[in-house]
């Protein structure tokens, strides 16, 4: 491995020691160590403003209307002490990386140029926060297809109006559907609203639309002039500028966070490519992967944005995929998605201050405007229109090369101009590859930040006994879905680490030698009708996770093995309730929530909540309450003689079960052991979360820096490696940990010092039993460690590794962990197994 550089590759200045270099296959820090960053995003409740849900309709137009946009206090509450216990959790789960999700409509939400900086100092003091706890942090400028008020989050709902469209006619003519007006606007059933139908809404005409104009405006739709400028700069400009704003907003007021804690910016994420590249508006495109629901063609889309009625295909989906059902017929009953002259007038240039061309005619589509068909008779007239130039029908266009990249040359340069060492996370769209970008903007900061998601899992809510390669069939790998189809967990599990390391690849192919970081990955909680909620079989199944941990497990296995990829879990949503999920659109993949809690069972009927219910099996005097609301999760003052919970007790060790388990969902599969930095460059990382069993394997070069002040570390979570976890957690109790009696520890050869918390073992390679000694009573590692080479420390849940460099050329180290005695009892709830009715019966209580 060649020396790591002293000086940036941007700007020539000497790096600081927290500085994060970039320019290999892993992320390196200053003294030379493979770093892998890995962590959640914070957070899907900074999608929408406070106290409005995705399914509420009460006030959704008219406090938008109003510019309104109460976005304080997301994703974490600093004024209740609950930031700290969730920071705290997470980094007691052993993470290091945040992906800070803000949107656009947060930013500039008042009108065009109109900025929240109020909510921009609040970014500004959440990232101090994070920066405390110890997290680095890379930027999301968030959106999922488009807007709110286009069924998803992200741009502000006067952009919606600035592309011609009536945001009130989306539902009725099928242009969009809206979580909050399902099925229709006039008798919404939110609670009825089919899991994961909003991503077809890239796919309906205002999607189609609005992205089109976004990154193409200038090529197909000329006419669109607004201010002066076409449409696509106006929104590109009004979109970078946001985002410049706030990141102006940390160098003026917050510099020193830069490098340290943000380390870089995403890319838009997951932007949609709208008509761009269809090369038969009469069709729905093979390739065009989610169907769900009443699914019109292009053309049809466009009739029905102009109030004409149409039969339109029904696609449903199962367990091989999207599948054809019979056809619906919508009538828009006269509305038109077109803002006519006079709401133009009333709520879309007159109210929000822009004057539009006088060749941009109101009330009417503009494909249609455009040559593209005809209204009157409904005919189609170019259906390539987008799939060449218009001005070059010889020309074939490419979305990613010729649209995408031109606006990420834009904004990655606006973030380089107040964020000059930014690395740039680039995300493609989903499961594109990323184009080829100049060396002279990467700059050796760099990174990709692919997404990926089981999609057989998220669109059925359901654990299968067989999936799909779906990477395979969308890069054409096989010339059926059969051959494509993976039966058995063990061949699942193959399957999608192979997926993700064609990521990987995609990254050193195209961009170079630069690190890949998984922006996105995760599953959702509410699987087979929320049965580990008790919503289904008389409450049989409630807490039982076990389906969730083999699907996170088979996602975060895809992660490591040779792929050893950094990570971004989607999400953690702090106000995640079991009725609406993340509250946002029906989704649920927080890792934790409230109602997950352990409840405390009181017999004084006095005390119970004014929501509490009846335990199953218990009298009506017996109620369950839970310790911490959605709303209101309060800092629980430190108990008599314990230590208050600082980011230096967390890193110490001084950990109590309650705060990892209480509350997580499935947390056996996502808190794993795995090398925070390693001397020299990791090769394989294998967790068998059944045994406990951890390998891992090292390649050691002789130029790479080792000494008893470089080394390698290993996060070695409690979740799975703790002598004991003290029996049942509850959200209000700390309870005490078994009073462990140390092992001889010179039988062992071991140093040990009680006051830090830090044991080693400095014996011959070879296997070694260690229980290490912690102060106070507090949790500890009872572990068996066996090494090919050096000795090993621990403090807390991080176990030291040292060992020499080979005098010449290079060797593979390896390391394996178990636990003494096998893997933590199932019924302690985390490495579920079965129900909780199956541990405890109706007849006892949980206290």
């Amino acid at each position: 491995m060649a020396p790591t550089p002293t000086v940036s590759p941007v700007t020539g200045k000497p790096v600081p020691p927290h500085y994060i270099h970039s320019s290999t296959l892993h992320f390196q820090d200053t003294k030379g160590r493979s770093l892998l960053l890995r962590g959640v995003n914070l957070s899907g409740s900074a999608k929408q403003p406070n106290g409005q849900p995705s399914y509420i309709r009460e006030n959704f137009w008219e406090d938008a209307e109003a510019g309104k946009g109460d976005f304080m206090n997301n994703p974490l509450n600093l004024d209740d002490g609950s930031a700290e216990i969730h920071l705290a959790r997470l980094r007691a789960w052993g993470f290091n990386m945040l992906r800070y999700v803000f949107t656009w409509e947060s930013l500039e939400h008042e009108g065009p140029g109109k900025y929240d900086y109020e909510y921009m100092d609040y970014i500004i003091e959440v990232l101090k926060r994070c920066r405390e706890w110890g997290f680095r942090v890379f930027m999301d400028p968030h959106q999922d297809v488009w807007s709110r008020f286009t069924g998803g989050s992200g741009a502000p709902l006067w952009t919606v109006y600035a592309c011609g469209l009536d945001p009130y006619n989306l539902t009725a003519t099928a242009a969009a559907y809206l979580h909050c007006e399902w099925p229709n606007a006039e008798d919404p059933k939110p609670e009825q609203f089919p899991a994961m139908i909003w991503g077809t809404n890239y796919t309906r005409l205002a999607g189609q639309t609005i992205w089109t104009l976004f990154f193409s405006g200038k090529t197909y739709a000329p006419k669109c002039i607004i201010d002066g400028k076409n449409i696509q700069d106006y929104l590109q400009d009004h979109y970078i500028d946001a985002v410049g704003q706030l990141a102006k907003r940390i160098t003026e007021k917050a510099n020193d966070l830069y490098d340290q804690t943000i380390i870089g910016w995403d890319s838009m994420n997951e932007p949609g490519e709208g008509l761009i590249g269809h090369s038969d508006l009469s069709r729905i495109p093979d390739e065009q992967q989610l169907k769900k629901g009443p699914t019109p063609t292009p053309i049809e889309g466009m009739r029905l944005g102009m109030g004409q009625v149409q039969e339109v295909q029904v696609w449903n989906f199962g367990g091989m995929g999207p599948y054809r059902g019979g056809h619906e017929r919508i009538d828009p009953k006269g509305k038109k998605v077109w803002l006519s002259k006079e709401d133009d007038e009333k709520r879309g240039g007159g109210k929000w201050g822009w004057t539009r061309g006088d060749q941009w005619e109101m009330g009417k589509c503009i494909w249609a405007q455009h040559g593209v068909w005809d209204p009157i008779t409904s005919e189609l007239i170019r259906p390539d229109y987008f799939a060449t130039l218009p001005n070059d029908t010889s020309r074939s266009v490419d979305f990613v090369q010729d649209f995408w990249s031109i606006h990420w040359l834009a904004y990655s340069s606006r973030v380089r101009k107040h964020h000059p060492e930014a690395i740039h996370f680039i995300q493609a769209p989903v499961l594109h590859q990323p184009p080829k970008l100049p060396e002279s903007f990467l700059k050796g900061r760099a990174c990709s930040s692919p997404h990926f998601y089981d999609g057989l899992t998220l669109m059925t809510k359901h654990w299968n006994w067989f999936n799909a390669d779906a990477i395979g069939v969308i890069r054409k790998k096989y010339w059926s879905i059969v051959q494509a189809v993976r039966v058995g967990e063990g061949p699942i599990r193959k399957m999608m680490q192979g997926e993700l390391a064609v990521l990987k690849q995609d990254t050193v192919d195209i961009l170079g030698k630069y690190p890949t970081l998984v922006g996105e990955i995760g599953i959702p909680y509410d699987m087979d009708g929320k049965k580990a909620y008790g919503f289904v079989d008389g409450g049989r199944g409630e807490g039982d996770y076990s389906s969730q941990q083999r699907a996170m497990d088979c996602s975060m296995n895809a992660c490591d093995g040779p792929n050893c990829l950094n990570f971004t879990l989607w999400n953690y949503v702090a106000d995640n309730v079991h009725e609406w999920g993340d509250n946002w659109n029906g989704e649920d993949l927080s890792l934790w929530s409230s109602e997950d809690m352990e409840p405390e069972v009181y017999t004084d009927e006095s005390k119970a909540s004014r929501s509490a219910t009846p335990l199953i099996g218990q009298g009506q005097n017996t109620f369950t309450v839970s310790t911490a609301s959605s709303s209101t999760l309060a800092a629980t003052p430190p108990k008599k003689g314990r230590v208050a919970m600082t980011p230096a007790s967390i890193e110490e060790g001084d950990i109590t079960p309650s705060l990892i388990l209480d509350g997580s969902r499935a947390v056996a599969a996502f808190c794993r052991p795995f090398p925070i930095a390693t001397v020299g460059t990791p090769e394989q990382i294998d967790f068998d979360i059944y045994t406990t069993s951890f390998k891992m394997s090292v390649r050691v070069r002789a130029n790479d820096v080792a000494s008893e002040g470089v080394f390698t570390e290993i996060f070695v979570p409690y979740v799975h490696y703790a002598s004991s976890l003290g029996g049942p957690t509850s959200g209000s109790k700390d309870y005490n940990t078994a009073d462990f009696t140390s092992l001889n520890s010179s039988s062992l050869g071991l140093v040990d010092d009680v006051d830090s918390g830090t044991i080693s073992s400095k014996k011959e390679p070879g296997d070694v039993s260690v229980r290490s000694v912690t102060p106070t009573g507090r949790l500890s590692l009872d572990i068996d460690i066996v090494l090919s080479h050096g000795y090993t420390e621990i403090q807390g849940q991080t176990l030291r590794w040292f060992y020499e460099a080979p005098k010449t050329g290079e060797a593979v180290y390896s390391i394996e962990i178990k636990r003494n005695g096998g893997a933590l009892r199932r019924e302690l709830g985390y490495v579920q197994q079965g129900s909780w009715l199956d541990v405890c019966p109706s007849g006892c209580v949980i206290a």
